[in-house]
């Protein structure tokens, strides 16, 4: 059985530990795509037609007014 140096123990447990902090970061990134690419409902119009143009600003596509809000997600 072949025995572990040092640094051996030390790489396996950082590539580990990098590897879970990218899991979690993809995950994240994933919720906040999907919550900024969905379409809000409009309070003028009463359709479900809001979309993000730039960050913290959300415009309807129906009747055309654009309000500011959050950064991903219409409040």
């Amino acid at each position: 059985m072949r025995k572990w140096n040092n640094w051996e123990k030390e790489t396996k447990s950082a590539e580990y530990q990098f590897t879970y902090e990218m899991k979690n970061k993809h995950k994240q990134i994933k919720k906040m795509e999907i919550s900024q690419h969905t379409k809000y409902f409009c309070e003028f119009c009463g359709k479900y037609a809001v979309k993000r143009k730039p960050v913290g600003i959300w415009g309807c596509k129906d009747c055309g007014k654009v309000k500011a809000g959050c950064a991903y997600t219409s409040a």
